[in-house]
This record gives C-alpha cells, sequence and structure tokens, in this order.
C-alpha cells in the first residue's frame, strides 16, 4: 500500500492539493487498489485519531493565546520588548525576536505569531526605514519559537504519537527555545552592524523596565502556571488548557478591552486553526496507519543497522530526513508521519524521546521558514510586500544559526536531563 500511497501523495502536493485532502486521497487510493482491506478502514482510521483526550488540549490553548494576543496586553509586550533591547544595533528587529520569545509563552502557535506580530512589527520597521525583506525574515524565523517554548501545540500532537509526558516536553523545550532566541538576536545583530540599522538613542532605565515587567506579567504568569500545574502533577494538560482560557479572560476582564464581538472573533478564529489542524490529524492518522501495516518503520531501522553507520551519522540521517520533510510538509502531519518512522530509530541508539521531540520540532519549525512551503515565510512576505526570494536570501544568516541551535540539540543530550 505504501509504494501506491506515498509517491501518489508527493505528486498531489505538486498538484497544490490542500495537504489534508493529499493525505486522504492519496491513502484511500493506497487501500483500495490494494485489495488487502475494506475501504471502510478509512473512515474507521480517519476519526479514531480524535479519540485523545489529550487532543482537547489543542483548541483551549489556541483560544487562550488569541484572546491574550489580541488585546491590550499584547500591546504592553511588544513596549516592554522595546524597552529590553532597543538600544542595540538594530533595534526594531531586536523587538520582533524579543516579542516572539514572550508570546511563545502564551500562543503556542509559530502561524498565530507570525500573522498577530507580523501586522505590527514589519510595518513599524518599514516606517523607520529598515529593508523591507529583513523585517519579514526576522518575523519568519522568530516566529516559530512559538512552537519551541511552552505551550507548545506541536509538542503535544508529539506526545499524543510518543506517550512522552506533555511535562517533560515542555520543560525540555525552554532551554533550546531561548538558546534559539539568543541565536535570533545575534544574527539581527551582525546584519544590522553590517547594513548600519539605526538603534534608540534613549538612555536605559532601570524603571521603565520594571513597569514594562510589570505590565506584561500577567502574559509572563502564564507558561508559570501550565508548567507548574504539570510538573506538579495538579491537573492534566486539557484540564490546565481550559485553565488558561479562563485565565486569558479573566485577564482580559481587568483590563476592560474585552467585547462581545472580540470574544466571539477570538472563539471563531480558535475554532478555525482548531479545524485545520485536526483535518490534519485525521488524515495523517491514516497514511500512518498505511505505514505501520506496511511495516515501514521496522524495515527502515533493520537497513539503517545493516548500513553499520556510528550514532553520530544516525542521528544526521535523522536532521537531514526531518529538514527535507520539513521544508515541503507542514508541521502538524510531518510530526504524525516521522514520529512513527523516528522513534524506532531514536531507541535503537538510546536516544531520549524527550530529546528526539525537541529535536524533532525544531527541526520542522526551520521548515517553516524554509522555501517552498514555509508557512511563516509565505505570511512574513505577504505582510512585507516582497517576493518570496528576497526574504529567503535575507535569511540566509537566520539558517545558519538555526542549524547550530539544532546541532546542539542533536548532540548535547545534557540539555535534556528528564530524558
Amino acid at each position: 500500500m505504501i509504494v501506491i500511497a506515498l509517491p501518489l501523495f508527493l505528486l498531489l502536493l505538486v498538484m497544490a492539493l490542500p495537504i489534508g485532502y493529499a493525505l486522504l486521497g492519496a491513502s484511500s487510493i493506497g487501500i483500495a487498489l490494494s485489495g488487502s482491506y475494506p475501504l471502510s478502514i478509512v473512515a474507521q482510521r480517519f476519526f479514531d485519531a480524535t479519540q485523545s483526550s489529550l487532543l482537547l488540549a489543542i483548541p483551549f490553548f489556541i483560544l487562550a493565546g488569541e484572546l491574550l494576543i489580541a488585546g491590550t496586553l499584547g500591546q504592553r509586550i511588544i513596549h516592554f520588548a522595546g524597552i529590553l533591547v532597543g538600544r542595540v544595533r538594530g533595534a526594531l528587529g531586536q523587538v520582533s525576536v524579543v516579542t516572539s520569545m514572550l508570546f511563545a509563552g502564551v500562543s503556542g502557535s509559530a502561524v498565530a505569531d507570525a500573522s498577530a506580530l507580523g501586522s505590527v512589527l514589519i510595518p513599524w520597521q518599514k516606517r523607520e526605514g529598515y529593508p523591507a525583506p529583513f523585517a519579514a525574515a526576522v518575523n519568519s524565523a522568530s516566529s516559530v519559537i512559538g512552537v519551541i517554548i511552552p505551550p507548545s501545540i506541536p509538542l503535544i500532537i508529539y506526545s499524543s504519537v510518543s506517550q512522552v509526558s506533555v511535562g517533560a516536553l515542555f520543560l525540555a523545550g525552554i532551554v533550546p527555545g531561548f538558546i534559539f532566541g539568543a541565536a535570533s538576536l545575534v544574527a539581527v545583530y551582525l546584519i544590522a552592524r553590517r547594513g548600519n540599522f539605526p538603534r534608540s538613542d534613549q538612555p536605559f532605565a532601570f524603571g521603565p523596565v520594571v513597569r514594562g515587567f510589570i505590565a506584561s506579567l500577567p502574559a509572563l504568569l502564564m507558561p508559570v502556571i501550565i508548567l507548574g500545574a504539570l510538573i506538579g502533577g495538579i491537573a492534566t494538560p486539557t484540564e490546565i488548557s481550559v485553565v488558561a482560557v479562563f485565565y486569558a479572560l479573566i485577564v482580559r476582564l481587568c483590563y476592560r478591552d474585552l467585547t462581545p464581538r472580540g470574544l466571539l472573533g477570538s472563539v471563531l478564529s480558535a475554532g478555525q486553526a482548531t479545524g485545520a489542524v485536526l483535518l490534519l490529524i485525521m488524515a495523517s492518522s491514516v497514511l500512518g496507519w498505511i505505514m505501520t501495516v506496511d511495516q515501514l518503520p521496522s524495515r527502515l531501522v533493520d537497513f539503517i543497522n545493516a548500513l553499520g553507520l556510528a550514532d553520530v551519522l544516525v542521528v544526521l540521517f535523522m536532521n537531514l530526513l526531518m529538514l527535507v520533510v520539513g521544508a515541503v510538509i507542514d508541521m502538524t502531519p510531518a510530526i504524525l508521519l516521522l514520529a512513527p518512522i523516528m522513534i524506532p530509530l531514536a531507541e535503537s541508539i538510546d536516544m531520549s524521546l524527550i530529546q528526539l521531540g525537541i529535536m524533532m520540532v525544531l527541526n520542522l519549525a526551520i521548515g517553516l521558514f524554509t522555501p517552498p512551503v514555509g508557512t511563516t515565510l509565505f505570511i512574513s512576505s505577504s505582510i512585507a510586500g516582497v517576493r518570496i526570494e528576497q526574504t529567503a536570501r535575507a535569511l540566509v544568516p537566520f539558517y545558519i544559526f538555526a542549524l547550530l541551535v539544532l546541532m546542539l540539540v542533536s548532540y548535547v543530550p545534557a540539555l535534556f536531563p528528564a530524558g
């Protein structure tokens, strides 16, 4: 079945069919032509994928992020980021990175961050004389921090496949997420220094930093509350996601900026995002079932073992495969398709599944700003009004630093003491 379904899936992608329909169509045709199983198995696997209670956390975390980002608090976070790095060379680029790091603890979605922050920060940078491709590049690269620092929707999806604790994954994502953010800040600084980009002349003062921190504290507390509850075993991820929504509602009510229309808009936006994610999960599960039935993961492990490769080369192979897949397939289906293949490989070299999860999400996050199907790349380029290839050229330094961070995550297991 897989020899029919997989090439057909790639063909449908080339034909620009939406990925959810491509997954479902290719899998259905592969099963039908094989004649080994009834076609009803497609419907069964399609709906079975939604039966995990863990997946209920996804819509609530998305809604909590929508509520917090849409309000006054979002503006305060951007202001706080400006206070922190305003005097650094390429100040507005630095603000974009720091804001993405702060928003990462709220939204858990790179696409949401790229859209919400890009619509504010990219026009701001253009007005101040920054090159539009640079503004788009910074936004598309930094927004992926949202899928590494908790709460992370992709890590929840990986947890549902691997059965690894969501709390352990969230905790493991903190250090790599901040390393990625720091690397992005360095990249911005080097580009800004070479291009002699402006910086603020306003002197640094401790008072504004404290006031900005206090103003942003409700958003900064959200990941602390989530991690504390998960690590302490106080509640399940699904229960915590519901608490996150109530927390976001209380914050908005305290700021008195939540209107019925705004609430409805956030609910609709979260519903649309959830529908897209769940369609991809359901469609991916059918192709994943085909791979399992045809024993693709075990065959790949046997093939790699037969080659006698050193563990270092096995990890390199895993990274190359994930980078290629991440460049052409969206993150959610990529996780669902790759995890069953990568988990046996990781276990064969005694790699922690927690480390594998962070490594996988980071690989696929790089794919989000890599042509030809980079989601944050397309969003940022559209907002900036520049061509994809212009943004891609401006992204070269970010690719270099992102790959350096990936090597750290892949070859330094000490970053993951919980594993």
